[in-house]
């Protein structure tokens, strides 16, 4: 298996996956609605950068003719229900049955840790309830085919190019408080590094299949350590050096002086930091259930957020 499709390939983590790949001899095809978007990875020598919309069911099922396999990295965490629904349920529906007409064998997709596999359409938010119908109609679509369908659902994913922790140690860089909603939500952040090794070793590792005959390993992706928002926020801030290393005062807000904020943020040209679809996400703590294994199926062994964290955060 060398030839790999990898949607989202050019995002945090997709680029994180590409150059897994690439030094495993693997070779890579990258669509991206525009090419510039994915420059980053032109120095990868094994891989391919298509422009194309991914979301046009005809080029998707051209683009995945010819591979082995399949990578769907791509998500929003920002947007209307019907943003959601056309990134998390029709672009999946959409792939699948790309892979299906064409052969293709094995599908490896990203979720999110929260999903009610058991009760989808149930979740709190419009990203949880959409990635839960994303879930539910692969599942369909899977039982009885030859398709291996791997689903990792991962926490909040860290790392040095990461949009969390990153950005809360700069906003404490430059505000003297943190007013911050949603503060006793948990979370078991996992390393970028982690979850791109859990996609490789997805690619190269059977799928065994059930009784019904199909072929699916749904793994929670986290960390060992459980923190709370407030606490992740502090970690930012003492880690990067704020204040020399004191960080500052976060002030945990009410729901609705929360909401108010977030909806404030909503408004504000170009993407929030936080919305109100991310704390109603947050009324379901983000930490694994232990309901389905967790990547030590795949012989892994999770990173500590702490040490990782303070290597990148020191030298912003």
């Amino acid at each position: 298996m060398k030839n790999i499709l990898v949607l989202g390939g050019a995002g945090y983590v997709g680029s994180t996956v590409c150059e897994m790949l690439v030094r495993r001899g693997y070779k890579l095809t990258v669509p991206s609605r525009r090419l510039v978007n994915a420059r980053h990875l032109l120095h990868l020598p094994t891989v391919n950068l298509v422009e194309m919309d991914v979301h046009d069911a005809a080029a998707l099922e051209r683009a995945v003719a010819g591979h082995n396999a399949v990578i769907n990295l791509i998500a929003i965490l920002h947007g209307s229900p019907a943003a959601f629904d056309k990134v998390h349920v029709e672009l999946p529906s959409k792939l699948v049955k790309a892979c299906l007409a064409q052969g293709v064998h094995k599908l490896v997709h990203i979720s999110a840790l929260g999903v009610n596999g058991a009760n989808p359409g149930s979740g709190p938010s419009g990203y949880l309830r959409s990635k839960e119908r994303g879930e539910a109609m692969l599942l369909q679509a899977a039982a009885g085919s030859d398709l291996e369908l791997t689903i990792l659902r991962p926490s909040i994913i860290f790392g040095a190019n990461d949009k969390f922790l990153n950005l809360f140690a700069k906003l404490q860089g430059v505000f003297p408080v943190m007013p911050l909603a949603g503060a006793s939500a948990r979370f078991q952040p996992v390393w970028v590094d982690d979850v791109a090794i859990a996609v490789v070793r997805s690619l190269e590792l059977t799928v065994g299949r059930s009784s019904d005959g199909g072929a699916v390993r749904i793994l929670e992706a986290c960390g060992p350590h459980v923190f709370t928002l407030k606490e992740l926020v502090q970690l930012s801030a003492q880690l990067s050096g704020v204040n020399h290393g004191h960080g500052r005062p976060v002030i945990a807000l009410p729901d609705w002086m929360g909401r108010l904020q977030a909806r404030m943020m909503e408004l504000a040209p170009g993407e929030p930091l936080m919305s109100r679809d991310n704390l109603d996400s947050m009324k379901v703590d983000n930490v694994a259930t232990g309901k389905v294994p967790g990547l030590e199926v795949l012989g892994i062994r999770t990173a500590a957020l702490r040490p990782i964290a303070a290597q990148y955060l020191r030298t912003r």
